[in-house]
């Protein structure tokens, strides 16, 4: 079975976090970092309650979610996590949706919180790293911040839906873009249809 890194960073877009979560779990295992600004953010975007109580208990709440015990929640703060150290082994790591703040850390190796220190040694081990930067327009130091990671071969990937598939509702625009997301580290779905498909 796969091992997989998510975080959810406090950025608007919490939807395309939780149903690619909701599409790892089924044959993977998931590693989840929620930013304590997500928690809110997925309250107001999904009417999703994860917050409130300890580690385990948000868990055990994401779990019975998900329906599924292979996911594992780690809080941000615990940079003593199995996470920080290259010896985790994983097959790589996602941050969906990936906040400017978390965005320039990562580029900066700035390692402040656990997402900016397991993505600092997701790089360093050379695995697979995707940054779905959610923020428009681009400043120039958002454009330097992701060219300074792509450079290192971190995939960049904003969540900008195509409509050739003509989508007919917003869970068909987030498939689209979860399933891209997944498209770039080999993870096979049908959350769209295909071009010439």
């Amino acid at each position: 079975m796969k091992r997989y890194i998510l975080a959810i960073s406090g950025a608007s877009g919490s939807l395309l976090g939780i149903r690619l979560l909701e599409h790892l779990v089924r044959k993977s295992e998931v590693h989840l970092i929620i930013s304590s600004q997500s928690f809110s953010i997925i309250s107001h975007e999904a009417g999703i309650d994860w917050y409130g109580g300890t580690d385990t208990q948000k868990e055990r709440k994401i779990r019975a979610y998900l329906k599924s015990t292979k996911v594992y929640y780690h809080n941000e703060l615990n940079l003593a996590s199995p996470l920080s150290s290259g010896s985790f082994i994983t097959h790589g790591m996602l941050v969906v949706p990936c906040s400017m703040k978390t965005l320039s850390g990562i580029a900066h190796g700035y390692a402040n919180n656990l997402t900016e220190r397991a993505a600092d040694v997701t790089i360093k081990e050379g695995r697979p790293l995707l940054l779905s930067p959610r923020e428009m327009p681009f400043s120039a130091i958002h454009l330097e911040n992701m060219l300074k990671l792509a450079r290192l071969g971190v995939t960049i990937a904003p969540p900008v839906p195509a409509f050739y598939q003509n989508p007919e509702s917003l869970d068909d625009m987030v498939g689209f873009v979860v399933g891209k997301i997944m498209d770039s580290f080999g993870i096979r779905h049908t959350l769209f249809k295909r071009w010439g498909g």
